[in-house]
């Protein structure tokens, strides 16, 4: 682990192997051995018309994301994939609205096995979560977006570790479903909204969705030069988002 680097350790994250290990410790890990360097990549920021986020916790979402998966010198992070556009999307969808949730109670307390115990939607949890956040920003009088990077990890590190109340949402609760949806949009086709121009499947050398492998069906560890290719990639390689993103109950 000394020796791993940070964008190895997203590369076995994207494998479910570190599930068992929380990425911030992956992370400052990584960091530890390998000192910063500017980012050089190319991939472009694109724009968000956020329909769920306001502007302020559009903001601090951008900015959390940026630090859970950053860029380095070759790949982009969480911003360059627009994952922020991935969350923004889902939980203003049917999904944030907790279309196939338990809702009737009773709202007690679970043991780890029993999973989400809380009475909130997904979309109820994040709103709930940040605006408590805002509130705590604001009678610090300091901005999580404009604080240098070491405090933003500090910040997040607490909200992953501590047992802060957010409003009724327990921060470990908020910060683990903040840390999955961020894995999720980097992660994901980009049909769903985020890793946009497959950055985290070029960069992990994932194929993606082709409609047969059957060439290759019988080899085993070999490297799959091609370009990745979307569920919604049409013969001119343009991307068809989901018609359902965000979908309407």
């Amino acid at each position: 682990m000394d020796e791993i680097t940070r964008r190895d350790a997203m590369k076995i994250a994207a494998t479910g192997l570190l599930t068992a290990l929380p990425l911030t410790t992956v992370v400052e890990k990584a960091e530890a051995a390998v000192a910063p360097k500017k980012s050089t990549s190319t991939a472009k920021k694109t724009k968000t018309t956020y329909l769920f986020f306001n502007k302020s916790e559009a903001a601090w979402i951008e900015a959390a994301v940026a630090r859970l998966i950053p860029a380095d010198e070759q790949w982009g992070g969480a911003i360059e994939a627009g994952v922020p556009n991935y969350i923004d999307k889902q939980l203003g969808g049917a999904w944030g609205a907790g279309e196939r949730l338990y809702r009737s109670g009773p709202w007690e307390k679970g043991t780890p096995s029993q999973g989400y115990q809380l009475p909130f939607t997904p979309a109820e949890l994040f709103k709930t979560a940040l605006k408590a956040i805002e509130k705590d920003m604001t009678n610090q009088r300091i901005s999580f977006a404009k604080l240098p990077p070491e405090k933003q990890d500090s910040y997040l590190k607490s909200l992953e570790t501590e047992d802060w109340d957010l409003g009724g949402v327990p921060s470990k609760v908020f910060f683990a479903s903040l840390l999955q949806m961020t894995i999720e949009g980097f992660f994901a086709d980009p049909v769903y909204g985020g890793n946009q121009d497959m950055i985290s499947w070029r960069m992990i050398g994932f194929p993606g969705a082709y409609g047969s492998y059957y060439d290759v069906v019988d080899k085993h560890g070999i490297k799959i030069n091609r370009a990745p290719m979307s569920l919604a990639e049409d013969s001119s390689g343009h991307i068809h988002p989901s018609p359902n993103i965000p979908a309407h109950l």
